[in-house]
Parts: C-alpha cells; structure tokens; sequence
C-alpha cells in the first residue's frame, strides 16, 4: 500500500517519459492502454485498469478486512488484534504498520477536523491513550508522524524537523515496548534520512535492527535510502552495501533483489545513458532479482515488490516474454514501486502492461502462449 513510497519519494519527477520501445530492427509505437491496437488485457486474464487495486503490492486479505472495519466503525480494537497475532520479526508486521498508520495519516489528510468535525484518524489517538503499552499501537503512532511529516512539510523546514523529532521520541518509545521487535527501529531508519544523522549513529541504530531482523528485507531498503540521500553522488556506498547484502543473503532469501533496487535509486543519474538497460550492471541486478523471486517463498509478503520492480525493468530492457511472466503475479495489486510514485499508479501499471503485451506479441507471443 503506502509501504516504501517514502523510500523513494524524491525520484517522483525522474519518470515522465517512458524510453522508446524498439521492435527487433525497427521501432514499435507505445501502445497505450486505450490506443485502438492495444490487447484486451482479459486476453491474458489481466484486470482492467479501473480494477486494479493500488492499496498494497499484493494480497493481504486480513489487512484489508481490518482496514475496511477500523474504517467503517472508527474502532482500533481489530488493528490491534491483528498486529498482537502478526510475528515481530518478519515483513508481514512491518507492512501492516505501514498501512495502518498510512491509513490514519489519510483520514487525516482528507478530514483535518474543526469546530463540528471530528478528525480523520481519531481511532489512531483513541488506542494511544486507551492502550499506552500496547506495542503494535506505538509502533503505528510512530510511523504514522514520519508519514505525516512528509505528507504536510517541506524537508529542511523547521516543521518538517519538529514533526521528525516527534518521531524519533515515538520510536524510542515503541521499542521499549517491544525490545526484540526491529520494527520501531526500521521507523527510525526514516527518520534517520530525514535528520541525517551522523554516519556512527546512523550504524548503530542499524546494529540494533541486524541483531533482530538480519534478513529483514524492509529494513535493507529502508537503509540502502538512507546511503543513497546522505552521501551525495556516493553511488558506490549504496551499491556496496546492497552487493553486500546479496552476497551474504541465505538461499530464498529476496536479498539478492537488493542491488536491483540499488540501480533504481541512481536511475536519475544514468538513464539517459545509450542501451543503460542493457548494460552489464542492470542485467546483473535483474538476473540476481529473477534468481531471489524463483527461490524465494511463494508466500514472502516482499515478493510481489521485487517482482513490480522486475516488471518496471524488464519492459525497459525489452525482456518481453520475462515481463508476462512476472505481471501474471502481481496483475491485481498494483500499490508499489515504481508504479506509486506517479500520481495514477494504476495508470502507470496498465501502461507498461501494455508495452509488455505489445513487445511480446511482436516477437510472436499470444494469450496461447503465456508463460507459466
């Protein structure tokens, strides 16, 4: 859903134009998802745009009854079951805070309240004050400022640093509820790139979250942001701790993924480069990405990121036959990167659907011949 859009959030401009698609020899025209040439995409069992769902990457059924209930009575009590029932060390906690908290900070957006109304997000405050040790509220509370303070200031002005302040107190506060829990820790990480904190402090927050959550895949991109906005023109740092990562990463472990989404964050840098989707470093990070989503587990609650991030690649790279079949995966859910970082991410998903399906019947393929 909301989860990772702040991770990414300064590449917003970097994706205006899509790269000319060529066809064999020739070139192909970008076929749109309304051109007259395009494929039903029924054809291949795709939904149509106005279906696709862009709250999360993928399935997450609880969540989203949960959502709609907190939603509909304005009661924490649900999301607080359904946190105290989600393990502490792995993704699927991590996310649900995200959402959570992104789905009070947009009530609140949508609601700020006044003298006769009351403000979006209440349920939020309810369970804080009703429940001031429960774990999982703590952690949403603290999230939910960090998104907050994006949502309503300007980096680098006094409001937005407050708002971080805040925080970071809230994480600390989160984490002594929790003390084996690394998901007030990975709140943190935000708000370390937002206050820039100082490369031995920023390490040992992130010795914190490593002696928790090692494999934490959530945790990685959270920090491999952190290199990539605090060292300026530092590529070498983020590519290094992400070829780092996926060197160590144990087998099924998405980690692997990890320099994929390394290429991505320097796009701006590169992307005006001749053939850059063919070059040797973007086909290393996309076969180490194809290698992690084959072994990962099915039920890996990061692997449809990694795959929407495959599938943004893959059409660049006219891997159109690889694109399909990552698209049969995640067709449906389309809250992710990089498709959420433009302001109809349903839009942008059914755009370079489009261009896979023309680039792959181009080549021959058919609705017969979908790869499994």
């Amino acid at each position: 859903m909301v989860i990772l859009w702040l991770l990414m959030a300064l590449l917003m401009l970097s994706f205006v134009l899509l790269p000319v698609i060529r066809r064999r020899r020739g070139l192909i025209e970008q076929v749109t998802p309304d051109h007259p040439d395009a494929a039903d995409p029924a054809d291949y069992g795709f939904l149509r745009q106005e279906e696709l769902d862009v709250r999360m990457p993928g399935p997450d059924q609880d969540l989203l009854d949960v959502l709609e209930l907190v939603e509909r009575t304005h009661d924490y009590r649900a999301a607080a079951q359904l946190l105290a029932g989600t393990e502490s060390e792995g993704e699927l906690r991590w996310q649900r805070v995200q959402a959570f908290a992104g789905a009070a900070a947009l009530e609140l957006q949508q609601r700020p309240g006044g003298v006769h109304e009351t403000p979006g997000g209440q349920w939020l405050r309810v369970w804080r004050v009703e429940q001031p040790r429960d774990a999982g509220g703590a952690a949403v509370h603290a999230e939910f400022l960090v998104q907050q303070a994006w949502r309503t200031s300007r980096p680098g002005t006094e409001d937005f640093r407050i708002i971080m302040e805040e925080a970071r107190e809230a994480c600390g506060q989160a984490a002594l509820l929790a003390p084996g829990d690394p998901v007030p820790y990975i709140v943190e990480l935000s708000v370390a790139r937002a206050l820039a904190y100082p490369r031995p402090e920023f390490e040992q927050l992130w010795l914190k979250i490593l002696d928790r959550a090692p494999n934490h895949m959530g945790a990685h991109l959270a920090a491999l942001h952190y290199w990539c906005e605090k060292w300026h023109g530092s590529r070498e740092l983020a590519y290094s701790f992400a070829e780092s990562a996926a060197a160590r990463a144990p087998q099924g472990s998405l980690l692997a993924a990890l320099p994929l989404f390394a290429v991505f964050e320097h796009l701006p840098e590169v992307n005006l480069v001749a053939g850059f989707y063919q070059s040797e470093v973007v086909t290393r990070a996309i076969h180490g990405a194809l290698h992690a989503v084959h072994a990962a587990r099915p039920d890996d609650p990061m692997l449809a990121h990694v795959r929407h991030l495959l599938v943004f690649f893959l059409v660049r790279a006219e891997s159109w036959t690889e694109a399909m079949r990552e698209l049969i995966h995640v067709d449906g859910h389309v809250g992710a990167l990089p498709w959420t970082l433009s302001a109809d991410p349903a839009a942008e998903f059914a755009l370079y659907r489009a261009l896979a399906v023309a680039g792959y019947e181009a080549n021959g393929g058919s609705p017969a011949t979908l790869p499994g």
